[in-house]
């Protein structure tokens, strides 16, 4: 009789697995890579079995370590709060399962539960992003710091360099609190909404400026941060382009005196 990591890794199959392996650019043996693709609810089903969230903790701190010494090298004269919102941005929930399906192509190899793979689990941000944080804890365990580098240099690279020229777009709350603030209103407020089924609920966030009571954006997501997100970097949008006609106009009337 087969055990749960044997059946595990039939059902992987020794193709698939190379061909992650390839994707990540490293090795893992077929034991622990089974490990830090078995989701929570895969190991509920399957009582005995471990599930990938030690790794999940593990790699979540490699991946900072790796990136957090990049971007310190790479940008000298960076403030530490400039240098946290682009670490932040680098290895967000969005910009980790982005690589999921990308660079990975991550998906199908997760063993999820039923209920799970019947509620699209392969497909949900929070879980792609937990599993690269797990194989990159399982990197670290069998290939130490150095091998741990090479795999999270590969996967996000990409994304540090994007993300170093985005400007507002690292902190679109921050951002809206700092136009907010340069145009004499108020402090940005978020009023929130949850809507849909449990497990595949939408976050609504409105946000209003100081004690006014007029919506100046709205937004949605997966998550309330997400949903605020949304919703500031809208309410930016908005007050740049009332910002650029209040310039436009104050030239026009320059022009005509």
């Amino acid at each position: 009789m087969m055990s749960h990591e044997q059946e595990s890794s039939a059902v992987l199959g020794n193709n698939a697995a190379d061909e992650l392996l390839t994707r990540l650019g490293s090795s893992i043996s077929p034991e622990l890579l089974v490990h830090a693709l078995t989701h929570r609810s895969f190991a509920h089903e399957h009582p005995g079995m471990p599930n990938n969230e030690r790794l999940e903790f593990l790699g979540d701190a490699v991946l900072e370590l790796v990136s957090t010494e990049t971007l310190f090298s790479l940008h000298p004269d960076m403030t530490e709060g400039s240098l946290a919102k682009m670490r932040a941005k680098a290895v967000s929930e969005e910009a980790l399962s982005a690589i999921a399906r990308k660079i990975l192509q991550l998906g199908p190899y997760i063993l999820l539960g039923h209920g799970e793979t019947d509620s699209g689990g392969a497909d949900k941000d929070s879980i792609l992003c937990d599993t690269v944080e797990s194989l990159i804890g399982a990197v670290f365990l069998e290939h130490g710091i150095e091998g741990a580098r090479i795999t999270v240099h590969r996967l996000i690279d990409d994304t540090l360099a994007e993300v170093a020229t985005e400007g507002p777009a690292l902190d679109w709350k921050t951002s809206l609190t700092v136009k907010a603030h340069g145009l004499g209103r108020g402090e940005p407020r978020y009023r929130m909404q949850v809507s849909g089924p449990e497990y595949q609920q939408v976050f609504t966030a409105t946000v209003f400026l100081g004690e006014e009571d007029e919506a100046l954006a709205t937004g949605e997501g997966s998550s309330k941060r997400k949903a605020q997100l949304a919703a500031a970097q809208k309410a930016w949008n908005s007050l740049s382009q009332h910002d650029i006609k209040s310039e436009n106009l104050n030239d026009s009337n320059n022009i005509h005196k």
